[in-house]
């Protein structure tokens, strides 16, 4: 029906999925999917960090950041490009498993303006980053190394990056078996964590 709402995703249902190291993208052909790569990219905690200019970058106030201010416009921005796997469903459902406590994101600012981001989902010491953003150099950067720096903080195990591409790369991605991802996933979760 035409200004239908999207159907939701209910939070239990895409809460489950994750602890199964499932997750849903939007294809060309319209219809949702559920993925569980193998082999799965991961960004190494204990490993990630930030180069020498970057951590200049961090430092001298240029960009400041937050969590949670704006989630759904960071969901809305990650989505605002020519191709992309979230549909309204998407953004929907994950505005709803935000405001059940389980989607988080951290938001960089530049004079007031929202300018980078990146959200997720987490739960117990796993955090599954989903997609982020940028609208001036580096924004997204800023946000991501925030993000790292708050798990680390928090004492997060495993942070999913789904697949790998020549931009996760660059920021510490790598690839695992399944079967690690899968043993690390169970180990995470039994972490009494909170983001």
């Amino acid at each position: 029906m035409v200004g239908e709402e999207p159907l939701l995703i209910p939070v239990d249902v895409l809460v489950a999925a994750y602890t199964k190291g499932w997750f849903p993208m939007c294809h060309e052909d319209g219809e949702l999917y559920w993925h569980d790569p193998d082999p799965r990219a991961v960004f190494p905690l204990d490993t990630v960090a930030p180069n020498a200019r970057m951590r200049t970058l961090l430092r001298c106030g240029r960009f400041s950041t937050t969590v949670d201010r704006v989630f759904d416009e960071v969901i809305h921005a990650c989505a605002d490009r020519d191709e992309t796997w979230i549909d309204g469903r998407i953004a929907r459902s994950y505005a709803a498993i935000h405001q059940a406590g389980q989607a988080h994101s951290v938001e960089t600012w530049q004079e007031g303006q929202l300018v980078g981001g990146i959200y997720g989902v987490a739960i117990g010491g796993a955090f599954f980053g989903e997609s982020m953003f940028s609208r001036v150099s580096n924004a997204s950067k800023v946000a991501f190394y925030e993000l790292v720096a708050h798990l680390k903080r928090q004492g997060f195990v495993l942070f999913d990056s789904q697949y790998v591409n020549p931009f996760t790369r660059q920021l510490g991605a790598v690839e695992v078996p399944r079967a690690e991802f899968q043993r690390t996933l169970e180990q995470a979760l039994a972490l009494p964590i909170r983001f």
